[in-house]
């Protein structure tokens, strides 16, 4: 049962946001920039006490059963420290979005009409697992002008707190509002739901988790919901594909990180290459360790060849985001079949396409409804630092306002400016 006390925190926590919004939005680059580089220091100088919280969580969430994938997006480790500030260093390196101006132009009658990016306000986040999430969206909203409330999940509470800990410390330094994040120091589930009813104070609320958490929050949120989440990503091998590259292709997008929402879930091999290529695509996957599930003709090919590794698929095991050593496994009759193979089971994430025939990739780029399409490379670079972004608040397969990895640009929205020499209108 959620206490009043604990209601009323939340509210003063959401108030303070907002009021420091107004202060941040005013902020030059310089000194945004400066809050960014001391949070990337402070990654490094609080590595002993950010392990040691983490290391907390960990051992705490592996003893409450907590899967492998979700245990993988927890851990921390001083590589992984040290890529975040990588990151918070590269958002400190890119153009600052707010006040530019764009699509500027003089009307018949004289008036200079354009727009100028603003940032959106007061952004709050509900997350699972993940504490890179802390650090990522601080880093974005900040250097976009915006405050941050942030609400994560019991298994990465100690972690979560000491890193915004050192954001709030690390800012306040460099003279922006400390107050601009904010912080939920508590896992009360009840919580999210007087969070969803601030649409006085929470401008945009981005949901970060399971497919049960994101659901909830966008039936329930009286405020704009931007999703960010469950992913069924595909590739397929197309009949002029080069055996070769599919191979590393589907072993990359597989196998280099199993947890993370733009793995391969389901692999699609066209049957006029399929018998060259899932036999060796099967051995790679099979030596990771990967169980293969397979409709009936990709079962016919991998038994013999790995014969531990090949389950007979449902229906069920079609359109899921395994998250684990799992892939289900299709021959398909032609690219049309691919093409409504991806329809019916993509969820609008990342898809892939292996293939030499420009005609096909092509083909592939306009049918294909997803945030991310690729022609011949692994899904895995969906992601906004591989994409230049410099970190993300998370990869949208919405479509309104943002899709795929958002960055600075997709937290600003923008005003309508308009300069004149004393028009009236007749």
């Amino acid at each position: 049962m959620t206490t009043s006390t604990a209601v009323d925190r939340l509210k003063r926590q959401a108030q303070a946001a907002k009021a420091a919004s107004r202060h941040l939005a005013k902020l030059t680059s310089e000194v945004k920039n400066q809050g960014l580089l001391n949070i990337a220091d402070a990654l490094s100088t609080r590595e002993e006490a950010i392990l040691a919280a983490n290391e907390q969580d960990y051992a705490a969430s592996k003893k409450n059963g907590l899967s492998e994938a979700m245990l993988d997006r927890l851990k921390l480790d001083p590589a992984r420290l040290k890529a975040m500030a990588a990151d918070v260093r590269h958002v400190a390196s890119l153009p600052d979005p707010v006040g530019e101006s764009f699509d500027v132009r003089t009307m018949p009658n004289g008036l200079r009409i354009g727009k100028r990016r603003v940032p959106l306000g007061v952004l709050a986040t509900i997350y699972e697992s993940r504490p890179n999430v802390t650090v990522d969206i601080s880093a974005l909203c900040l250097k976009s002008g915006n405050a941050i409330v942030l609400r994560g999940g019991k298994e990465a509470f100690n972690s979560n707190r000491v890193l915004a800990t050192a954001v709030r410390e690390s800012i306040a330094d460099a003279g922006m509002p400390a107050e601009a994040v904010q912080f939920v120091e508590s896992t009360d589930r009840s919580l999210i739901n007087e969070m969803l009813k601030m649409r006085d104070v929470i401008d945009l609320m981005l949901p970060r988790g399971g497919t049960e958490l994101i659901e909830f929050i966008v039936e329930n949120a009286t405020m704009p919901v931007l999703a960010a989440g469950y992913a069924v990503c595909h590739t397929y091998v197309d009949e002029s594909a080069d055996v070769k590259m599919a191979r590393e292709i589907v072993y990359n997008a597989k196998v280099r990180r199993i947890s993370i929402c733009n793995a391969l879930d389901t692999l699609l091999v066209h049957r006029a290459v399929a018998g060259e290529a899932l036999p060796v695509i099967g051995r790679a996957l099979a030596g990771a360790g990967i169980e293969l599930r397979c409709e009936p003709k990709a079962m016919e090919l991998l038994r013999p060849v790995v014969p531990d590794n090949v389950k007979a698929a449902t229906e069920g095991d079609f359109g899921i985001e395994f998250l684990a050593p799992v892939a289900a496994v299709k021959v398909v009759e032609s690219l049309d079949d691919a093409l409504a193979h991806i329809e019916r089971f993509g969820s609008g994430h990342s898809e892939a396409i292996v293939t030499r025939d420009y005609a096909s990739a092509n083909r592939f780029i306009d049918e294909v409804d997803a945030a991310a399409v690729y022609v011949n490379a692994s899904t895995q670079f969906t992601d906004g630092g591989q994409f230049g972004l410099g970190a993300e608040v998370g990869i949208s397969t919405q479509k309104f306002h943002a899709r795929g990895p958002m960055g600075l640009r997709e937290m600003t929205s923008y005003k309508w400016t308009i300069f004149g020499d004393g028009h009236v209108r007749p």
